[in-house]
């Protein structure tokens, strides 16, 4: 059983309400710093799957999560990634860092994994394309990993990514590829 009761609309005349009272309509998102407008196509959360290999370990699938929030009054982005096994939802892989956009058009990403390797990347990123590219300066904690690139790209509402890397003993070659949707 509802309760309607009577109120007033702008007009002063009389209106039916359900259950009581109105509810307010919900507040739009605040718009996010100018210095992180540009990038506000990554922001949400994004999952799907994805697909790895490399010239020295077997080819996998995995499910992944993505998360790229923002406060209004910091230029700067938090990402957490996590990743499962495809077939039976087992933990692989995490990690987290910053992206840090510059007016410039440029960006540094700091990322930090758990498997105790840690990133510093600078790159480019085209607003209008809605792409990024990142290149690694510096790879620490990593015993053979040497060079890692990372590239995203949204289109039709879908958010792509390529990761290469590079070893000691092995060039630069294709490494992650996913493709995910916003949730």
């Amino acid at each position: 059983m509802t309760s309607r009761n009577k109120s007033r609309n702008r007009n002063g005349d009389p209106e039916e309400m359900e259950g009581g009272g109105a509810t307010a309509p919900a507040a739009p998102p605040p718009a996010p710093h100018p210095a992180v407008a540009p990038l506000a196509f990554l922001l949400g959360k994004w999952r799907g799957e994805g697909e790895g290999s490399f010239p020295t370990i077997s080819p996998f699938r995995y499910g992944e999560e993505l998360l790229f929030s923002h406060h209004p009054s910091k230029p700067v982005i938090s990402y957490t990634q996590r990743t499962w096994k495809a077939a039976s939802g087992e933990p692989m892989h995490a990690e987290s860092g910053y992206w840090r956009p510059r007016p410039d058009g440029s960006v540094e990403v700091v990322i930090s994994q758990s498997t105790g390797l840690a990133e510093v990347q600078k790159g480019s990123f085209d607003a209008e394309k809605k792409t990024v590219t990142l290149q690694s300066e510096l790879v620490g904690n990593a015993s053979k990993v040497k060079q890692i690139t990372r590239a995203f790209q949204l289109v039709d509402g879908e958010l792509s990514y390529v990761v290469q890397m590079a070893t000691i003993t092995t060039s630069l070659q294709p490494h992650l590829k996913a493709l995910l949707k916003k949730i």
